[in-house]
């Protein structure tokens, strides 16, 4: 026990993070984020691979790479444009992309058992 004091004591804490600055133009900064967020509203909650396949599906030219579009999400979060909600099931987590104003339909990926069953 007292070695997992010292060791809780020596953890130096996660350094603070500057915010992300784009180095695109603020007009196609615009353009990128208002088809992600259109697309995220459009097909609910999304992970990042989805999100890409959707983006390549549309054809915007702004986005160079998948790498991109994370930190453009990453963007948009701190600005809190989207937000990013965690589907927890058993040992797997999934995180998802959700705008602030819809209401997650996340279903369980395992069947719930009924108690009335013997």
């Amino acid at each position: 026990m007292f070695a997992t004091a010292i060791r809780l004591c020596a953890k130096k804490p996660k350094p603070k993070l500057k915010p992300i600055e784009l180095k695109t133009p603020p007009e196609q900064t615009q353009t990128i984020t208002r088809v992600i967020f259109d697309i995220v509203k459009e097909h609910g909650p999304l992970s990042i691979s989805d999100t890409w396949e959707h983006v390549k599906d549309v054809g915007l030219r702004g986005l160079t790479s998948k790498r991109h579009m994370k930190i453009v999400l990453r963007w948009m979060r701190e600005r809190q444009k989207l937000r990013l909600i965690c589907n927890h099931v058993g040992p797997h987590k999934q995180f998802l992309y959700t705008t602030w104003f819809t209401n997650p339909n996340m279903k369980p990926s395992r069947p719930k058992s009924d108690s009335s069953q013997p």
